[in-house]
């Protein structure tokens, strides 16, 4: 993504698959950033950000911009670190029973090949 110091933006230049352009305006700035993204994707990131700063501003109370934006942030970094937990933790319980499948796997193809008649 680009960022763009312009108060304004053409609001979705760019082809489908291009770089689109999205206006920020948000605690009382304004700016506009050019991704290669779809328009529809970023405009969801947009919605989910303004609802983070407004959950935000519900729980601190606080009124200045920038320190509800640097909270806001730092919000969402924790969130994305506890899902990449959740995620590492799931992996992990995967491979352990991954592991005990191919473990029963192998006892079940040694019971097969001592109970199978040899010629």
């Amino acid at each position: 993504m680009a960022v763009d110091g312009n108060e304004s933006t053409s609001g979705g230049a760019g082809s489908a698959g291009g770089p689109h352009d999205l206006l920020i305006n948000i605690l009382g700035a304004s700016f506009s950033i050019t991704a290669g993204e779809d328009p529809k994707y970023l405009n969801e990131v947009m919605d989910q950000y303004r609802l983070a700063v407004t959950n935000t501003q519900g729980i601190s109370g606080m009124k200045d911009p920038l320190k509800i934006a640097i909270l806001t942030g730092f919000l969402l970094c924790d969130e994305i670190n506890k899902v990449k937990m959740q995620i590492e933790d799931e992996q992990a319980e995967a491979a352990k029973a991954l592991k005990r499948t191919q473990n029963l796997v192998l006892h079940l193809d040694t019971v097969i090949k001592k109970s199978t008649p040899q010629p």
